[in-house]
């Protein structure tokens, strides 16, 4: 079985030495993406906006190893406060409202300060 590593390009990814991404098989594994807007390199303030561009990334990682978000089957959320939990819906239901991903949240503190939230998702194609 072959294993696949997938990159985003994150300078945090060499210097801490994890893949954006790893395929295993039939399984998809998306490391916990947070919300820098991939062009610019910037991070929002809105938490919705961060959850945006967490999944444009968890996205495109997705869909450079053969996946698609209708593949997740598992997606956790990190977020530093829970009173986000509303506030990122914004950004999540229009992309898991149907799929409707077993999911987990989790309060928890954050590498940098302005990071709000964290994502991470597994998808399987069986």
């Amino acid at each position: 079985m072959s294993r696949q590593l997938i990159s985003s390009g994150s300078p945090f990814e060499a210097q801490v030495g994890y893949s954006r991404a790893v395929v295993q098989g039939d399984w998809c594994f998306v490391a916990g993406t947070t919300g820098t807007d991939p062009e610019t390199k910037t991070m929002p303030d809105s938490v919705a906006e961060q959850a945006a561009n967490a999944l444009k990334v968890i996205g495109a990682a997705l869909e450079e190893a053969g996946f698609a978000f209708s593949d997740v089957v598992r997606v956790t959320y990190y977020i530093t406060d829970p009173a986000y939990w509303d506030e990122l819906g914004q950004a999540t239901a229009p992309v898991f409202g149907t799929i409707r991903p077993a999911a987990s949240c989790v309060v928890a503190g954050l590498i940098k300060p302005n990071m709000k939230i964290e994502i991470e998702v597994t998808a399987f194609k069986g």
